[in-house]
């Protein structure tokens, strides 16, 4: 708890003293009665002047006035030698004479308020200077923060998945709790370790976990905290970062995002950052010259290896470097365990099946999903979270929430439903297409409809035959659109701009036309302020430009050739989808099997957000649609 400042408690108690006296003497003068000196001369004379207190710029006391009411009184005195006289001789009880104030108290009387008020301010700017000062001498201190030793400690039990990382971090551990055993063999333990991967794979938890496991101090930094405007700050940080460090030996120093400060050294046509460039250099110089004796290990974090300067990654700085990869389904399952430890889960919940579902998540995208169920399930009042909130969950972070409340007309409506039932059926006849596992005309985000496909395993390699049949899937919506209804709409620019960015990487950068081979004439995405060469020229003529041009359109051609063909040869099919989508709005991987099979759907269930009414204008629709799809 912050103490008050006992300054600051001082200057108000004075303020309110000197109020109320203000407010004190202002009551006092208000009951004072002005008389005039002749009848106050009257009033001694009458005997009802009872105190008398002369002063030489005034005349105060007290009398008694004509309906016998005590009252003060003050008047002007004037050159009168007979007042005492006629005083006693009307026996006045009480009076007296005052000397004259100096000059002193009345000036204090008068400006004290003011002479206070000046001072707090002279204080004030006083400790503001001050607090300044000892500002400007710590701005070059680091700004690393001590993990506290009594909060509960990150362990490898906190860390799903990343095995191999772990292993390879288990080195680090031992050293921290036994030197001695590396130092009689004459090993050394890496200066520094670079832990990089995608975003939200778990780096800086892996490192919390380090220490945790290690029992050593932890000091954490960002690499945006070393970085300021004015050159030198950011050296001197890194000098008083490892100072700490080798006050605290042994312990572990991380940096988050170290590609802040850690980026190329003269940084191509945008010429060179003094500050950050002072501070890469300072931060090689402490690296290198540190004793891996001293118990100090460097840990540093990155999404983004490619844009490290060399110096940085050389043995002797950063002697190792763990890739922190994107989980695989069973560290997936392991990852939600993890997550899921504090969420009442209802029994229906089976996390291989959700971990089956989310191919492609990290820890960061698992970790909203069992928050993100949580919280449907609490807005629906729910006492566990179910598979439907976990299903509602993957929706949303796949493609946005739902917004039913957007109106759309029937005609537009139907287009979507013929546009994701094209996608879906092409997916269904190819043979190397993942499976489709939802198919939905309800909006979520930007999207107006989408087909959910989910592989059945993690892959790493994709092959040809599968990439041409990903791009027939892309088409089947547009076929779909232009087969049923002669025209052609906007909602295919999506699938388009992703078709052709595969066929381009397919003829450019994958070796996979037959007519260029296996040549690589992608020119690679390179920042301009790298400090790399980015005045090469293309890597190949105009005439092979025109070629891989003429290539890319045959590839897409094909494609939408080949889904073409799997609509027309299925329409009946496809009418059926359609006419399902447009009644349920929602259809699964059973549901789609159930149609192409000829079977009957289930009945939709009674907690359904249909109502009566909207399931027979769905009917009515389907009446439409069929007539519709025949003249056609």
């Amino acid at each position: 708890m912050k103490k008050s400042n006992p300054w600051f408690v001082f200057f108000w108690i004075t303020l309110f003293i000197i109020i109320f006296m203000i407010m004190n003497f202002a009551r006092q003068g208000g009951q004072e009665v002005e008389l005039e000196y002749s009848q106050f001369k009257q009033y001694v004379r009458a005997g009802s002047v009872l105190k008398v207190l002369v002063t030489p710029v005034s005349i105060k006391g007290q009398f008694r006035s004509s309906d016998g009411v005590l009252k003060k009184f003050r008047t002007i005195p004037m050159d009168d030698p007979n007042l005492i006289k006629d005083m006693e001789d009307n026996k006045v009880l009480e009076f007296a004479a005052a000397e004259k104030n100096g000059w002193l108290g009345s000036l204090l009387l008068s400006w004290g308020p003011v002479i206070l008020l000046i001072l707090f301010c002279f204080w004030m700017m006083r400790r503001g200077m001050s607090m300044g000062s000892k500002q400007a001498m710590s701005f070059g201190k680091t700004k690393a923060k001590l993990a506290d030793s009594s909060a509960k400690k990150v362990t490898f039990k906190d860390v799903a998945g990343c095995e191999e990382a772990k292993e390879e971090l288990q080195e680090i551990i031992e050293f921290l709790r036994d030197p001695a055993k590396f130092q009689k063999l004459g090993g050394k333990i890496p200066k520094g370790v670079l832990l990089f991967g995608s975003p939200g794979t778990g780096k800086t938890l892996l490192a919390k976990a380090v220490a945790g496991e290690a029992g050593v101090p932890f000091f954490s930094s960002s690499g945006s905290e070393f970085v300021e405007m004015f050159v030198g700050v950011g050296a001197s940080r890194v000098r008083d970062l490892f100072v700490h460090g080798r006050r605290s030996a042994p312990c572990l120093l991380f940096i988050d995002e170290i590609d802040a400060v850690g980026r190329h050294r003269f940084a191509g046509i945008g010429g060179g950052h003094d500050e950050r460039e002072q501070t890469l250099n300072q931060l090689l110089v402490e690296m290198d010259g540190f004793d891996t004796k001293e118990g100090v290990i460097l840990i540093a974090a990155t999404n983004r290896p490619d844009v490290l300067d060399p110096a940085l990654l050389r043995p002797g700085r950063f002697d190792r470097q763990v890739v922190i990869p994107s989980p695989d389904l069973k560290d997936r399952e392991e990852i939600l365990g993890v997550h899921s430890r504090k969420i009442k889960l209802d029994s229906d919940v089976d996390l291989n099946v959700i971990a089956r579902r989310t191919p492609g998540f990290v820890g960061a995208d698992l970790a909203n999903l069992v928050n993100e169920a949580a919280l449907l399930a609490a807005r629906n009042n729910q006492k566990t979270v179910n598979m439907k909130n976990v299903e509602e969950a993957i929706d949303r972070i796949l493609a946005g929430p739902q917004r039913k409340s957007r109106l759309m007309s029937d005609k537009e409506k139907k287009i979507i439903a013929y546009h994701e039932a094209g996608h879906t059926l092409v997916a269904k006849f190819l043979p190397t297409a993942d499976p489709v596992h939802k198919v939905s005309i309800i909006p979520r985000g930007p999207a107006l409809g989408y087909t959910l496909q989910l592989p059945e395993e993690d892959k790493y390699l994709t092959s040809k035959s599968e990439l041409l049949d990903k791009l027939s899937i892309l088409f089947g919506g547009r076929v779909a659109e232009e087969l049923v209804f002669s025209e052609i709409t906007t909602g295919a620019q999506n699938d388009i701009s992703k078709a052709t960015e595969i066929a381009m990487k397919m003829v450019t950068e994958f070796g996979m036309s037959d007519k260029i081979g296996p040549m690589a004439l992608q020119k690679p995405d390179e920042g301009v302020f790298l400090g790399r060469d980015i005045s090469r020229d293309a890597r190949h003529s105009g005439k092979t430009s025109e070629l891989i041009d003429e290539e890319v359109k045959n590839i897409i051609d094909n494609a939408k050739n080949r889904a073409s063909k799997i609509i027309k040869d299925s329409m009946n099919i496809l009418n059926e989808i359609v006419n399902c989508l447009l009644e349920r709005e929602n259809l699964n991987g059973e549901d789609i099997d159930r149609i192409i099979k000829g079977e009957e759907l289930p009945p939709l269930s009674e907690n359904s957000s249909m109502s009566v009414k909207d399931k027979k204008k769905s009917v009515d629709k389907k009446k439409v649609i069929n007539e519709q799809v025949i003249v056609n």
